[in-house]
C-alpha cells in the first residue's frame, strides 16, 4: 500500500500563496521583494510576515529576468584562505550588502587560466559589475571582460592600462621605499625572500632590486624565492637558504609578506641570531601578528578593508549613474617601523 504524502510537503510555495495569506495582489508581493523602496513600511511588514510564515523563497532568477537586473556583483580573488583578501572582502560585503546587492565570489588559485574559467562562470550569472584582482588576466579573459559592458574594478595593484576602473597601490614603489628606508637606517647588506612569486610579489622584488642597484649594493645571492605557497614554515626555510647563500653576512632581510617575516624571525631566534641587534627583519601587509610578536615586526600597512570599500562604492556609483571622482585610485601604503628594524644603541 502506498501512503500519499501530505500536500504541504509536496506543494511548492508560490508567490500567489504569499499574496493570498497577506491579503494583497501577487504584483504587490513582487514589488515588496524586488522594489521594497516603492512600498510602505506597513505593507512591507505585512507581506514579509506572510513570506516568513510560509517559508517562501523568491526565485531570484525569475526576478532578475522580470526586472532586467540581477543585483549580483561578481568578485574574483586568488585565495580564500589568505587573510589579506579576507580584509578586502569584508569591505566589499559590507558596502554591497547595505546597498542591496549580492556578492558571488570565486577563488582563482593564483592561476590566470583558472581566473579565465571562473570569470566566464561569473559572467554567465549576469552580474551587474565585477571586482577582480590585479591585471594578470589572459588575453582571452581581457577580451570578454571588455565586451561585458558592465562596470569592472581591478584591485590590489595600480595598473598602467586597466580594463575599466582600478583601485590599488604600487607594489614596485613600495618595495623600493622599504629597501630605501632600510638603507637610510644604515643597513647595507639587505636580503629578500619571497614565495609563490605572483605578479605583486615580483613587483615588490623589482622595487627592492632597483633601490639596491641605485645604492650600488645589489647582489644576486641576496635573494631566495620559491614558487610554493607562502607560509611561516616557508619563511623559515627561505631564511636558512639566504643565510647560507650569503655566509650569514646579511644585516637586514625584506620579506615579501608577514608570514615569511614571522618564519624568518622564529628561525633567527632558533639560530641564536639577535633581532634587531644582529639582523633586521621587515615584512609586508602589516597583519595583526606583526605588532604582537617579540620583537614587534616592521611591516608595510595597506588599507585592504578600505580598498574593498572603495571598489564596491565605485561599482555602485556607476550602476546608479552617479559620477565618480576618478577611475584610478591610489590607496597608498605606510611603512610601520617597529622593533625588528630599530638599531640598538
Amino acid at each position: 500500500m502506498k501512503i500519499a504524502k501530505k500536500d504541504s510537503i509536496n506543494k511548492k510555495i508560490t508567490l500567489t500563496d504569499v499574496a493570498d495569506l497577506a491579503g494583497v495582489s501577487a504584483i504587490t508581493v513582487s514589488r515588496v521583494i524586488n522594489q521594497p523602496e516603492k512600498v510602505s513600511d506597513a505593507l512591507r511588514t505585512q507581506v514579509q510576515k506572510a513570506i516568513d510564515s510560509l517559508g517562501y523563497i523568491p526565485n531570484q532568477h525569475a526576478s532578475s529576468l522580470a526586472s532586467s537586473r540581477s543585483r549580483v556583483i561578481g568578485v574574483a580573488i586568488p585565495s580564500l584562505s589568505n587573510i589579506v583578501f579576507t580584509d578586502v572582502l569584508r569591505g566589499i560585503y559590507e558596502v554591497m550588502g547595505q546597498a542591496g546587492y549580492k556578492v558571488l565570489l570565486v577563488d582563482t588559485h593564483y592561476s590566470p587560466l583558472e581566473e579565465e574559467r571562473m570569470i566566464r562562470t561569473l559572467l554567465s550569472q549576469s552580474p551587474e559589475g565585477l571586482i577582480i584582482t590585479g591585471g594578470d588576466q589572459t588575453k582571452a579573459c581581457q577580451q570578454f571582460l571588455q565586451k561585458a559592458r558592465i562596470p569592472i574594478v581591478q584591485i590590489m595593484e595600480l595598473l598602467p592600462d586597466p580594463i575599466d576602473m582600478n583601485v590599488g597601490f604600487s607594489h614596485t614603489k613600495a618595495g623600493y621605499d622599504v629597501t630605501a628606508h632600510l638603507l637610510a637606517q644604515g643597513y647595507e647588506r639587505i636580503g629578500f625572500i619571497g614565495a609563490r612569486m605572483d605578479p605583486r610579489v615580483q613587483q615588490r622584488m623589482q622595487g627592492y632590486k632597483s633601490a639596491l642597484e641605485q645604492a650600488g649594493k645589489y647582489e644576486k645571492n641576496y635573494i631566495a624565492t620559491t614558487p610554493e605557497p607562502s607560509s611561516v614554515c616557508a619563511g623559515g626555510e627561505l631564511f636558512k637558504s639566504v643565510m647560507a647563500l650569503t655566509n650569514g653576512t646579511l644585516d637586514a632581510i625584506f620579506c615579501a609578506n608577514d608570514d615569511l617575516a614571522l618564519g624568518a624571525l622564529f628561525e633567527a631566534q632558533r639560530m641564536n641570531i639577535n633581532v634587531p641587534k644582529d639582523l633586521a627583519i621587515c615584512g609586508f601587509n602589516d597583519t595583526e601578528a606583526a605588532a604582537y610578536v617579540n620583537p614587534s615586526l616592521t611591516s608595510v600597512y595597506v588599507g585592504r578593508y578600505e580598498m574593498g570599500v572603495k571598489a564596491a562604492e565605485m561599482i555602485i556609483r556607476v550602476l546608479e549613474e552617479h559620477d565618480i571622482e576618478s577611475k584610478h585610485v591610489d590607496m597608498g601604503y605606510i611603512i610601520r617601523e617597529r622593533a625588528s628594524t630599530q638599531r640598538l644603541a
